[in-house]
């Protein structure tokens, strides 16, 4: 037992728990008076549960950058910028994959260093296309072809509801939440709509009960389908022996000779407030976002790195059927989401809106309404 105990909080994936589990012992290794100890909790817990009570339960958090608004205006976690060597931050904002640095930031403050980097991306057996001599899809036509043939499977839980309504209206050309009051233009939104629901019409309704992992496992073991069109990136099931089918991904594909613009998740590492060993709880965050670490430790156990050396790393492509290169230019065009105080109020409930409207149908313009609605009442 070390002498002093850092507890951090995580989500219950291989991609999520290993590989800082590898980082923390190593670390622990290297400074014999520090214990660490990961906990986990579920990935709906992780997109949903309020952060404020966790930020006082454990000095470490892995976080969604959603929660940044509310956690500065809160005084939740540390302003890194404050803590960390200038030198650090540099390396980190350009070797940042995307936007993953910017969505830690907020009113001229870091809050969280990136620690995993994902978004919406294509994946498929590759199995399957080489059996059926089919080529993959290259455009949204292409993936409403191959629904109509029953092999299409997608994330349509309530919040990747949301994020892929996001990606529609920033491939049309608008970007959500650019108008007060207003979470995009009726033409823009009711095209949105549209799109999707001639997709979902299209796929097993068993897709409104999945969340990405879900869709991985049933992608990666059964034969019942074989391409995904956008879901969060896992590197895990690129890798030999992680399922039973190796899945590949890359890059999603074309609407009206656009790529679709996904938008940005992946995670941060922040340190609570509240932690009573600051100094120990900054150097193992420094140590296991640094780009050594990132490029080997946390991706050899499972990790999705967020720096831009493990993502060019040749061993690491190697490695995953090159899942970092294929996926990485919808990285940099992905789309950021707001981190106002106030934003996860509409987040935790716009896309059961959405999700009913495109099981159930109805009046797309409500649709728009209700969402508008509920976006003002932040305040």
């Amino acid at each position: 037992m070390g002498q002093i105990t850092l507890k951090g909080i995580t989500w219950d994936h291989s991609r999520g728990y290993t590989p800082l589990v590898a980082t923390a012992q190593r670390f622990m290794e290297l400074h014999k008076d520090i214990e660490i100890i990961w906990h986990k909790r579920s990935l709906q817990d992780f997109a949903d549960k309020p952060i404020s009570s966790l930020a006082k339960e454990y000095d470490l958090l892995i976080i969604d950058y959603p929660w940044i608004g509310f956690s500065a205006e809160n005084q939740q976690f540390l302003p890194l910028n404050k803590y960390l060597p200038e030198r650090f931050l540099q390396d980190q904002l350009q070797g940042t994959v995307g936007a993953s640095y910017e969505s830690y930031t907020y009113k001229g403050q870091t809050w969280a260093i990136p620690m995993d980097a994902a978004t919406p991306v294509a994946s498929y057996r590759p199995d399957w296309f080489q059996k059926n001599n089919r080529p993959l899809p290259a455009t949204f036509d292409d993936v409403l072809e191959l629904a109509e043939q029953g092999q299409v499977i997608l994330p349509g839980i309530a919040v990747d509801t949301l994020m892929n309504f996001y990606m529609f209206c920033c491939t049309l050309g608008e970007n959500p939440f650019t108008s007060p009051g207003r979470l995009i233009s009726e033409t823009t939104g009711l095209r949105a709509l549209s799109l999707y629901k001639s997709l979902t019409d299209k796929t097993d309704p068993v897709c409104f009960d999945l969340n990405p992992i879900k869709v991985y496992e049933l992608l990666s073991a059964s034969d019942s389908f074989s391409y995904c069109p956008f879901a969060y990136g896992y590197t895990n099931y690129s890798r030999p022996g992680y399922a039973d089918h190796i899945l590949h991904f890359t890059d999603l594909v074309r609407l009206n000779d656009t790529p679709l613009i996904s938008t940005i998740g992946g995670t941060g590492l922040a340190v609570s407030q509240y932690c009573l060993h600051r100094t120990k709880a900054i150097a193992y965050l420094q140590y296991t976002t640094s780009p050594n670490i990132q490029e080997h430790l946390y991706f050899d156990n499972g990790g999705q790195p967020a720096h831009m050396k493990a993502w060019s790393s040749g061993a690491n492509n190697a490695a995953t059927n090159q899942f970092f290169q294929q996926t990485l230019p919808a990285l940099k065009r992905a789309y950021l989401r707001p981190r106002y105080n106030g934003y996860i109020h509409f987040q935790d409930h716009a896309g059961d809106i959405i999700r009913q409207y495109l099981i159930s149908g109805g009046n797309p313009k409500n649709v728009l309404n209700q969402l508008d609605q509920l976006l003002n009442q932040r305040n």
